[in-house]
């Protein structure tokens, strides 16, 4: 299974990124092979409008089953959930600190966006 993380870092000791929209980054780890690939979601930085859209999409690319981030907004969770992606708000410290979370069932999927749209 592929699990995407929001980060603005590289490798697993990267900070989680709070703004899944806005994010530099996702880190797109298998948890099946225990190896990870990044996706880039620059363009999304400083997007006047549809960031979390377009990040949604990204992740739906990268094939990933679920995806956490520190906050979800409603058009991001609304195309996350069509795709078929489960949504784990977290607030873990770094990308392995959410991955551990996952792995041991104390992160709880989201059942609807939990900041409005715009949040920075």
């Amino acid at each position: 299974m592929k699990i995407a993380i929001s980060t603005s870092g590289n490798d697993l000791s990267a900070p989680l990124d709070p703004r899944f929209g806005r994010a530099a980054r996702f880190l797109v780890y298998d948890t099946e092979s225990k190896t990870f690939e990044l996706a880039g979601n620059e363009q999304n930085l400083n997007a006047a409008q549809g960031a979390g859209i377009q990040s949604a999409q990204n992740v739906a690319s990268t094939g990933a089953e679920a995806v956490i981030s520190g906050h979800f907004g409603p058009k991001a969770f609304r195309v996350l959930s069509a795709s078929n992606i489960a949504v784990y708000p977290s607030t873990a410290s770094t990308v392995q600190e959410a991955l551990d979370l996952y792995a041991a069932g104390k992160l709880t999927a989201a059942q609807e966006a939990d900041v409005e749209g715009h949040w920075l």
